[in-house]
């Protein structure tokens, strides 16, 4: 009996916390589909009748909202899978050589994870200024390889997942480490891979402080940006119908990457649970 109760109180926190977590993206997209007037009478659960008005609004609009969502794909697909694969390569370094100063790097890749970006922007804003790379995506993509928390992340992966004997295996079979690195390892951290993909994919779309700093031309514009400005536009022609349809815009790559990795987090979640 208190096993049914148990398992009754269980389903019954998992639908609420569902229930919470999901209602919210149900508003927004019914929001994009109603009229400014009728987001103006208050919250409805119905659709609204706006939804072609609104999209071709998000098209005609003066701010340039699909050329943002290029750059910001763009930008976040190339930053998640270089982060990524190369977190992946500094754990393999770390787990499968032993070297002078290993653990001392390990401990400074774990204390770089405690400073907080905003702490290091004026100094890296500077840097790319005297670089000539302002109002460019470098910036944006190639300092996200270093990623401390991803790295951690990855190492305590392998350390479950990969067994020295199998590196070894392949040594002695003559494989080099290139080999040994792109066809034994990544095909077993595929589920961590797929994991911080998603991960720093968010990270990176939800990017304002840094791209904000960095690129002023319209052209270059991320999403989170030309949101923030719709948001900031002029009271008289505000469009709240507009802001909802951009904001439901954009966030409908994030939900696509998750939905095609969501069983490669599972199983990675999964697996190291179970293995840890």
């Amino acid at each position: 009996m208190n096993k049914i109760i148990r398992k009754t109180v269980a389903y019954l926190v998992l639908v609420i916390v569902s229930f919470l977590c999901l209602f919210w993206f149900y508003a927004l997209f019914i929001n994009a589909t109603r009229s400014n007037g009728e987001l103006a009478r208050g919250f409805s659960l119905i659709p609204g009748t706006a939804m072609i008005k609104n999209w071709n609004s998000m098209l005609k609009c003066a701010l340039p909202v699909m050329n943002s969502m290029k750059n910001s794909l763009f930008i976040s697909l190339s930053a998640s899978l270089l982060c990524s694969y190369f977190s992946i390569m500094t754990a393999f370094g770390i787990h499968a050589y032993c070297f002078r100063g290993r653990k001392l790097f390990y401990t400074l890749m774990i204390g770089f994870m405690m400073i907080p970006r905003q702490v290091t922007a004026l100094g890296f804003i500077k840097m790319v200024s005297k670089m000539n790379l302002m109002d460019t995506f470098i910036p944006l993509i190639i300092p996200e390889i270093a990623a401390p928390i991803v790295f951690f992340y990855m190492i305590k992966y392998m350390e479950s997942t990969l067994p020295m004997s199998l590196v070894e295996a392949a040594r002695i079979d003559g494989a080099s480490e290139i080999f040994i690195f792109n066809k034994i390892v990544l095909p077993l951290m595929r589920p961590a891979f797929a994991v911080q993909m998603i991960f720093k994919f968010v990270e990176s779309w939800n990017n304002y402080f840094i791209p904000a700093l960095i690129l002023h031309q319209d052209n270059k514009k991320t999403m989170p940006i030309v949101i923030s400005l719709l948001r900031s536009a002029n009271f008289s022609n505000y469009d709240n119908g507009l802001v909802y349809m951009v904001i439901a815009f954009s966030i409908l790559p994030s939900v696509i990457i998750y939905l095609f990795l969501s069983r490669m987090i599972i199983s990675g979640i999964t697996s190291g649970g179970i293995k840890g």
